[in-house]
């Protein structure tokens, strides 16, 4: 086959002309852009790092101010509940001022009112002697045919409804 036997002589220069070509290919891309690809990469990745550290940061000055927040808060609520505290206390003891003065003045009413009812009880249990006196005078008057003294019927009266 001739093909085979022309291989003998152009193999040396096949091979001189594909190693050029790999140094070639060797020295631009190894050489020209890989180092620029390689230093893209690397300055990627350093901004990648450097973003991340300052996102770190971040995160960790936002859970401090957090934290702080926090604290605060509970310190308000605190405060706050002591102040709902404090007024309900107040509010309580304001009730029972008030309540105190008007059991006062409803005791010093009762009072009143019960001193009303015994004058008016005395006067009633004053008023039906006097009636029963009467009462009695004529009574005696009609049956016996007496003519008794109102004192003395009084006196008579008295003593019936002391003794029963």
């Amino acid at each position: 086959m001739p093909q085979i036997e022309q291989l003998a002589g152009t193999y040396s220069s096949q091979i001189f002309w594909l190693l050029v070509i790999f140094a070639l290919a060797f020295f631009i891309i190894g050489r020209g852009m890989l180092p620029r690809v390689m230093d893209t990469m690397a300055d990627r990745d350093r901004r990648i790092g450097d973003d991340l550290a300052v996102a770190q940061a971040a995160r960790d000055e936002a859970d401090t101010r957090e934290e702080a927040w926090r604290t605060r808060e509970t310190a308000n609520r605190e405060a706050a509940q002591a102040l709902v505290n404090e007024a309900r206390d107040q509010s309580k003891r304001d009730a029972e001022q008030r309540l105190a003065g008007i059991k006062t003045s409803l005791d010093a009413r009762l009072a009143q009112a019960e001193q009303r009812i015994d004058a008016a009880r005395t006067a009633a249990a004053a008023e039906i002697e006097q009636v029963a006196s009467e009462a009695t005078q004529g009574i005696v008057a009609r049956i016996a045919g007496i003519d008794v003294d109102g004192d003395a019927a009084h006196h008579a009266v008295r003593k019936a409804l002391a003794h029963g």
